[in-house]
């Protein structure tokens, strides 16, 4: 692609660099010149225009964008996602449904190193969606690209970007004395309006005395495609009382603890193929805690290990919550880096 003023009668055919006002019309940036065009230009006392030449081989930038979102979404239906007519070399990729981003994120950054003119801005892994989201912008930056540069990114690319749908539809949660019933009651508000921005339904709520034998006896007759249970007193070792239900009701743990702050004293597992997770006490607030992001790919179908887990540490120090019994820093340590050292 060749850019620069160029004399009026060399320039039909070409893209119109800037936007200009002719005869009390705006003629748009983007815009391929005609010789009617061009005769307007002429007019206002122009003797030459700024304009982008495409070279042989080039692909405009409509014409490339759409190129690409159609090689990223080989079957929009099955990736959860839509994708929009191209305007200004710009298509923007929509989610459906609920779901949370799956991308393959090498081919990604592959794509990004062929060009710098042929773009592809996505949301962050794992990144919870819902219905009409914007999930991913893709923009053709110059007026035309390299078709060769075209191909190889819609070859790298393709399939890479998708929205896994939410495959369970209910959760049951067991709630266990001591808690306050205030507490309690707040502990199940949170929880509902979870699963409701994910669409799934409570499917039950159990309140059981805090001891191994009466929550493993809730468990047995807990509803829903996922269990939940949120503690009165918080879980403090892999062996306290509701991974040991877990447990004694023959399902499995298989790991307490999160490198996610808050949420560090969430334990997931699973009984009788349902998963279970056992939620830390900052899940009685609605803000973001380590929880959310186990529920929301449990939730989605997707298998969480160790590894994963272990992962979730950089980007983990999430906002503080204000009601938080014991907060990350204390006064103390706050005092340390100038604080005022008043109670």
């Amino acid at each position: 692609m060749r850019f620069g003023p160029v004399a009026l009668n060399a320039a039909e055919g070409a893209v119109l660099a800037h936007s200009l006002m002719v005869g009390g019309r705006k003629l748009g940036k983007g815009r391929v010149l005609t010789a009617a065009d061009l005769a307007g230009i002429a007019a206002e006392g122009f003797s030459e225009v700024t304009v982008a030449r495409l070279d042989p081989g080039d692909v405009g930038e409509d014409m490339a964008a759409a190129r690409l979102a159609s090689a990223l979404l080989p079957d929009p239906d099955a990736a959860g996602l839509r994708f929009t007519s191209p305007h200004a070399g710009r298509v923007n990729l929509y989610a459906v449904g609920s779901g949370i981003v799956d991308l393959d994120v090498d081919a990604i950054h592959a794509l990004n190193r062929i060009d710098a003119a042929l773009t592809l801005a996505v949301l962050a892994p794992y990144t919870r969606v819902t219905e009409g989201m914007l999930v991913g912008t893709v923009k053709v930056i110059a007026y035309a690209v390299a078709g060769t540069a075209l191909e190889t990114g819609c070859r790298v690319a393709s399939g890479a970007v998708r929205v896994r749908p939410v495959v369970r539809r209910s959760a049951g949660l067991i709630l266990t004395e001591p808690a306050g019933d205030k507490l309690a009651e707040k502990g199940r508000e949170a929880v509902a309006g979870r699963l409701r921005s994910l669409g799934m339904d409570l499917a039950e709520v159990v309140v059981a005395r805090h001891d191994v034998t009466a929550v493993a006896e809730a468990l047995g007759r807990l509803s829903g495609e996922m269990v939940l249970i949120l503690t009165g007193a918080a879980t403090s070792d892999l062996y306290d009382v509701a991974p040991e239900a877990v447990r004694r009701a023959g399902g499995s743990v298989a790991r307490f603890g999160m490198p996610v702050d808050p949420g560090n004293l969430l334990f997931h597992g699973t009984l009788n193929g349902r998963p279970v997770i056992g939620l830390p006490g900052c899940a009685r607030s609605p803000a973001l805690n380590g929880a959310d992001w186990v529920l929301e790919r449990l939730a989605c179908g997707l298998k969480v290990t160790d590894d994963d887990i272990a992962a979730m540490g950089v980007g983990g120090l999430l906002k503080e919550i204000p009601i938080r019994p014991q907060p990350r820093e204390g006064r103390r340590g706050r005092d340390a880096f100038g604080g005022n050292g008043q109670d």
